[in-house]
């Protein structure tokens, strides 16, 4: 029988709540570490294939879930970079509609502030 602590199923298993609880967190630099340890795992696992099928349905599902977070956690950082670049624009140039509702662009000299009231 094969020590649970050199199992890679169950390695495979903490890897991947760890990954999650780092997902979750928003610890993105922790990820990089779990990432090749997790393909060595999954590497392992493919040369010796484990007979319990439900465990390797349950560690399907573990990746299919982490896989949603990194997902959303890449489009949260696409958002952000999208606001980024859009105050960024706002500092060079501000759009406006005429009362016809056609849009212009005014650039805005460097200097120059903007001042925002609500």
């Amino acid at each position: 029988m094969t020590d649970p602590v050199d199992d890679p199923l169950e390695a495979l298993g903490r890897l991947l709540a760890q990954e999650r609880a780092c997902l979750l967190a928003g610890a993105l630099d922790e990820i990089g570490p779990l990432m090749e340890a997790k393909a060595a795992l999954i590497s392992e696992l493919r040369e010796a294939l484990p007979e319990d099928r439900e465990a390797l349905r349950q560690m399907h599902e573990r990746m299919v879930r982490n896989q949603a977070l990194f997902d959303q956690s890449l489009a949260g950082i696409r958002n952000a970079a999208e606001r980024f670049g859009a105050m960024r624009r706002m500092r060079c140039s501000m759009d406006v509609y005429d009362s016809g509702g056609r849009r212009a662009t005014i650039d805005l000299p460097a200097t120059q502030k903007v001042e925002r009231r609500a």
